[in-house]
């Protein structure tokens, strides 16, 4: 995810971050585009489920493992909060109290025949992550896996899409993570709940919207308003306005920006298959900036450059093909949690050898699109959506989802080591759904090593084993870069 704004600085102390937890998706209704990603999911064609793999260096104790999410979930009022839809589809759905709530059901535990590898844990966590959640209880689900080689274990962490985007989910693990391995006794406990105000039923719901509508019906008559007096005092102002935003808005709502590749057309949505890539922070970056381009660049390009290897060994050499980037909108003073990005569809350049040339390309198309007047549009369309039968906003959903074949995001992780129960978190790998597209790459930066989980379409991509291998080859031509610029 490409951040367009300042996000929130990371905390600086475990005190810090604790004391701050429950603020984190304190709001009492979805967004519009969380709704949409909520009334439309077909799952798991259109699955919603975005997955985190940690690996530990060991295996935390289950008694403190558990307590521990006890704790963080008496700490983060969202994570024992379940949906609300409103009788009538008139506004987004409310996050109410799930007075069944019952921890067992939401953290759970695994063995796998050991010694395993991470083949084996990829191969458990896509058959967890493909698992619908019940729609009726808090949408999130976390398993301690144990039986890994060299005595460690890992968490597989999937969570709604509704509840959070990659940046907020960051700062999530942030909020309950700890910087020692010793257990603090003293930790704060949780303030009184989040009530909601009238612990609406569905019925209830629907009214209290319809009341806040009529509410805001005077502002939204007065800003309509001032807005038709600046037309008629300052028309040539709005005209080049108008101008300039249909311009944008042709850009970034036009047809696929390049054919799809003819490799990657037969798409189900169904087939989840897991890879993983790393390589050293520093080690990237040094690789952007001799091309000049940016961490977010250089990934992009390593991306790009495998792909480039996927279809040549396929004898389908392609120059472009589209491409999706999540932009985060945060701002530092923006509340935790939640979600807050727009999607933005452009012509890939795969068919550039060179890895050099390939990141100055995509630095130039990266920043054109942040400056695009319609880049958050389809938060406009969203609200239509949201008030017509579900089938057909997720037939619209899934659409756009589709124009792209690759789709890539890059969110900054914590620059330390972090802990959980004891146990140090080593890697932590992100996973995001496929909503109509055949490889979806995310990047979490964790403690200095770049963390890369793709997610690609079974049924669209024919040998997932080989495309892994040449993502991983295109991450190193990119990372040559920075070895022949020391030599």
């Amino acid at each position: 995810m490409v951040t367009q704004r300042e996000s929130r600085k990371p905390f600086s102390t475990n005190e810090e971050a604790w004391a701050a937890a429950s603020e984190w998706g304190r709001q009492e209704r979805m967004n519009e585009i969380e709704s949409l990603m909520w009334r439309s999911e077909r799952h798991p064609r259109l699955s919603s489920t975005i997955t985190s793999v940690l690996v530990f260096d060991s295996v935390p104790d289950w008694d403190r493992f558990f307590a521990a999410h006890e704790w963080a979930t008496e700490l983060i009022p969202r994570t024992r909060q379940r949906v609300l839809e409103p009788a009538l589809p008139v506004g987004p759905p409310a996050w109410i109290p799930d007075e069944n709530f019952q921890l067992d059901y939401h953290v759970q535990r695994a063995h796998l025949p050991g010694p395993a590898g991470m083949s084996e844990l990829l191969e458990l966590a896509q058959s967890i992550a493909l698992q619908p959640f019940d729609r009726t209880r808090p949408l999130w689900q976390g398993t301690l896996v144990e039986g890994l080689d060299g005595g460690r274990a890992a968490y597989v962490l999937k969570l709604h899409h509704s509840l959070t985007d990659g940046m907020g989910g960051i700062q999530l693990m942030t909020l309950v993570q700890s910087r020692t391995r010793e257990h603090t006794p003293d930790k704060p406990r949780a303030v009184d709940p989040l009530p909601y105000k009238e612990n609406p039923d569905a019925s209830g719901l629907a009214m209290m919207e319809l009341t806040e509508q009529a509410r805001r019906l005077p502002s939204v008559v007065g800003r309509a308003l001032t807005a038709g007096a600046r037309a008629v005092t300052r028309p040539g102002d709005v005209l080049s306005e108008v101008v300039r935003f249909g311009a944008s808005l042709r850009r970034t709502l036009s047809p696929p920006p390049a054919p799809p590749s003819p490799l990657l057309r037969e798409r189900s949505g169904t087939a989840w298959r897991f890879g993983v890539l790393e390589c050293g922070l520093d080690s990237l970056k040094a690789a952007a900036k001799v091309a000049g381009g940016s961490l977010n660049d250089a990934y992009v390009a390593a991306l790009l450059g495998g792909l480039r290897l996927y279809h040549e060994r396929l004898d389908a050499p392609v120059d472009e093909l589209p491409m999706a980037m999540p932009v985060s909108l945060r701002k530092a003073d923006d509340p935790m949690g939640g979600n807050k990005f727009a999607g933005a569809f452009f012509a890939a350049p795969v068919g550039i050898a060179d890895p050099a040339e390939r990141i100055a390309t995509i630095r130039g198309t990266v920043l054109s699109l942040r400056i695009e007047p319609a880049l958050d549009t389809f938060s406009m369309v969203a609200p239509v959506l949201n008030r017509i039968p579900s089938a057909i906003g997720g037939l619209v959903y899934e659409r756009v989802g589709g124009v792209a074949d690759l789709s890539a995001s890059n969110v900054p992780g914590v620059p330390y080591p972090v802990y959980m129960a004891g146990a140090k978190v080593e890697r932590m790998f992100p996973f995001g759904p496929l909503p109509g597209v055949a490889v979806m790459a995310a990047m979490v930066s964790h403690a200095g090593t770049c963390c890369i989980g793709i997610n690609c379409d079974g049924d669209a991509v024919a040998d997932p084993a080989m495309l892994i291998d040449c993502l991983r080859d295109g991450l190193n031509e990119v990372l040559s870069l920075a070895e022949e610029d020391r030599a």
